[in-house]
């Protein structure tokens, strides 16, 4: 046989037009040389047993993101009936870039303005609204703040949203393609949060940062006693950099997409309750949890408690404060103080017959 004398000879089947034969090529070598026929084909046919192929499925397909599941709701119920036109598949770029921009608006400002609103109403202590550096009309510019700044936030926040629904994070379906399955559920959980934290401790830290400070972070500083609705009044310089290592979390580590989801709303939550003027915090979690008594410390005096959720990068970092709430010295404090001089009237302070909440604050 002539495949004894070519090295590194591949066999190929090649159908002819009434025999199969099997020819060689030669590595590197243009050239085929066939063997002699084996059968004819029509004994062939008959043993040929057709095989099923299921559809691939593209890597967005497969993989794809939390928003893929929002996607594919909005677009079963909405979108795909009522919206866009049959000649835009579900699967098209450009559709899926306008749809996301489009359901992230919508979202960001549902749980802001939802879940903010509920803070407001059922755990914000009004109290505070009669302290000194309580602005007038705040909570109404807390809000015009956020809702013009979050569509810009939502601009880049999209590009990161579009490259995870096109297959390129490491979201995954099931538990089952967890490598440590329901323990590795769980310990994604826990260093997602750890990862945020520490990420959001060092962007927040840099964000005020004396060339940087002024022209990001500055204006959320201005609510130096913040209601529920100072959490996402922002510069959206300063919102997306806070924002991205939630983003970028599942494009370096595994995550169930249900559990993005659902930590997603979490940190949402998180950020309204530091902002909430609610202070109480389980005894032996003080130390540990950065609560909305740490964070109005870091409204309050700067440059303190830069943490998310832990005290830990505040204590390696050399920044945490005990809280002055905690210390009988924090705002409510002084409110009864101001209440027991006589100095507060109505829903106004009035120190020696005037109204100090004009008075300029001191300059960060």
């Amino acid at each position: 046989m002539m495949s004894s004398r070519l090295s590194g000879a591949q066999r190929e089947g090649c159908l002819s037009a009434d025999i199969l034969i099997v020819c060689l090529r030669s590595e590197g070598d243009a050239s085929t040389v066939c063997e002699t026929p084996l059968f004819p084909k029509h004994q062939l046919v008959s043993k040929v047993e057709t095989v099923p192929v299921e559809p691939t499925q593209t890597n967005s397909q497969t993989q794809g993101s939390t928003m893929d599941l929002v996607l594919n709701v909005a677009d079963h119920y909405v979108l795909t009936p009522y919206v866009y036109p049959a000649s835009w598949p579900e699967d098209g770029a450009l559709r899926q870039i306008v749809s996301l921009l489009v359901l992230t608006n919508l979202g960001a400002a549902v749980l802001y303005l939802g879940l903010g609103a509920i803070s407001y109403f059922f755990i914000f202590d009004h109290t505070l609204m009669k302290h000194p550096q309580f602005l007038q009309n705040q909570v109404r510019r807390e809000i015009k703040y956020a809702m013009t700044s979050l569509p810009v936030i939502s601009l880049p926040t999209v590009a990161l949203f579009f490259a995870e629904v096109r297959g390129f994070s490491k979201l995954y379906d099931n538990v089952d393609e967890s490598p440590l399955g329901w323990t590795g559920l769980f310990l994604s959980m826990i260093s997602f949060l750890l990862f945020t934290d520490g990420c959001i401790y060092w962007i927040h830290r840099f964000l005020h940062h004396k060339l940087i400070y002024k022209l990001f972070h500055k204006p959320h500083h201005i609510w130096k006693i913040p209601s529920p609705f100072a959490s996402h009044a922002f510069h959206p310089v300063d919102g997306f950099m806070q924002g991205l290592p939630y983003h970028i979390y599942p494009f370096f580590f595994p995550l169930h997409k249900v559990l993005y989801l659902a930590l997603y709303v979490f940190v949402n939550i998180w950020t309204i309750s530091i902002h909430d003027g609610d202070y109480r915090v389980p005894g032996a979690l003080t130390e540990v949890i950065n609560g909305s008594a740490h964070h109005t410390d870091h409204h309050l005096f700067f440059d303190y408690n830069y943490g998310q959720y832990f005290t830990l990068w505040d204590r390696l970092g050399g920044s945490y404060r005990h809280p002055s709430a905690l210390m009988g010295k924090g705002p409510h404090d002084l409110i009864r103080k101001l209440q027991a001089e006589g100095k507060l009237g109505g829903d106004r302070v009035k120190v020696n017959g005037h109204n100090p909440r004009g008075v300029p604050l001191k300059e960060e």
